[in-house]
């Protein structure tokens, strides 16, 4: 016998992963991990004995509950290979499915046309507002949206995001400095939307347009920027250990060649992104308007807020919608915007092991 969980399976912009109910899953954080892993095949290169893909970007999560006023999305990333589960970070990816799947999962009401779901990211504080096509008060996933890095097209879903500024270690520039030195190399240490620790290409001994394959094989680098983002942790949490967490995440940027503000290559953190994550690209977006971060001189500036900000990545384009204040030598980033899209894969039970979790 084994212990029966409901669940939706859904990519969700450029990741996909399962979608619980809270009330489904168990409330102490040790046999959550413990039944994450095992539904999701942690520990095995291709997942093989659960239903992740083997990669970061498919082995996520997202466990849903109905607040007074909006939805409660809480995020946790699984490690591929290790028994490790790292519930500090969120994921903008996976969020974008979370509105549809409140409303598959009934927890909140559909109306007609489009609906506006308010979601509380628990993991960051960030309140989001997702607007999910729903032509005759149910869920549609067919549209002419297209995003980079995704087959084909589908019904946009709109993201509003606020309070993204500071919302993990409190401040936008947790040291208080648009620019710093770890190991000789110049980074800027941002918190918008996602911790990240933020150099130029060039400064690494790369172009910046190095595909994901070239990153992951250049080991000396990824050993070199896993100990630069070791520090760049403690300077940015108080102290704090990160070696078994995915933050802060990493941006190599350079200057744009497609008709974008700024070139980046994601790390999540131990290997590339195939594309660009959407906390990143706002992140990234906000480095590029900052004054004195290490994107400046390569980013290309807009002219004016709110300002439709093109990260480019290694499938291509992800748009952001930049809300910001240029405060004297300064810049206040108000919120972000995004257009993303998402399908429901697969709904049913997932099992996992009696000896894992016997149940409620």
């Amino acid at each position: 016998m084994q212990t029966e969980i409901p669940f939706l399976f859904l990519r969700g912009g450029t990741s996909r992963g399962l979608y619980f109910r809270a009330l489904d899953l168990p409330s102490d954080r040790a046999t959550l991990s413990r039944v994450l892993r095992a539904a999701l095949g942690s520990g095995h290169p291709l997942n093989i004995d659960g239903l992740g893909g083997g990669a970061s970007v498919t082995t996520k999560v997202a466990i849903l509950s109905r607040g007074a006023e909006d939805i409660s999305f809480f995020f946790a990333q699984v490690d591929p290979m290790r028994a490790e589960v790292d519930y500090k970070p969120s994921c903008f990816n996976i969020l974008s499915g979370v509105g549809p799947a409140a409303l598959e999962m009934r927890l909140w009401p559909a109306n007609m046309g489009q609906t506006r779901v308010p979601i509380h990211a628990v993991n960051t504080g960030a309140q989001v507002e997702a607007v999910v096509q729903t032509p005759d008060g149910r869920v549609t996933y067919d549209g002419a949206q297209a995003i980079d890095g995704v087959p084909g097209t589908a019904a946009p879903v709109a993201l509003t995001f606020r309070g993204i500024a500071g919302s993990s270690c409190g401040a936008m520039l947790p040291t208080g400095r648009a620019r710093e030195l770890i190991d000789g190399v110049e980074v800027t240490l941002l918190d918008v939307a996602m911790p990240m620790m933020i150099a130029r290409a060039a400064d690494l001994g790369l172009t910046g347009g190095e595909s994901v394959a070239e990153i992951d094989a250049n080991t000396p680098l990824l050993a070199r920027i896993e100990a630069m983002r070791l520090e760049a942790g403690r300077r940015m949490m108080g102290g704090a250990d990160v070696s078994a967490s995915v933050t802060p995440k990493i941006g190599l940027i350079s200057a744009p060649v497609a008709g974008g503000n700024l070139r980046a290559r994601y790390l999540t953190p131990w290997a590339g992104h195939p594309s660009m994550a959407v906390s990143g690209a706002q992140c990234l977006s906000a480095c590029a308007v900052l004054p004195g971060s290490v994107a400046e001189g390569l980013a290309v500036l807009p002219a004016s807020s709110p300002a439709q900000m093109q990260i480019e990545h290694p499938m291509g384009l992800l748009p952001v919608l930049l809300d910001f204040t240029r405060n004297g030598g300064g810049v206040m980033i108000h919120g972000a915007g995004i257009l993303r899209t998402a399908r429901l894969l697969a709904r049913g039970v997932v099992m996992v092991p009696k000896g894992v979790w016997a149940g409620m």
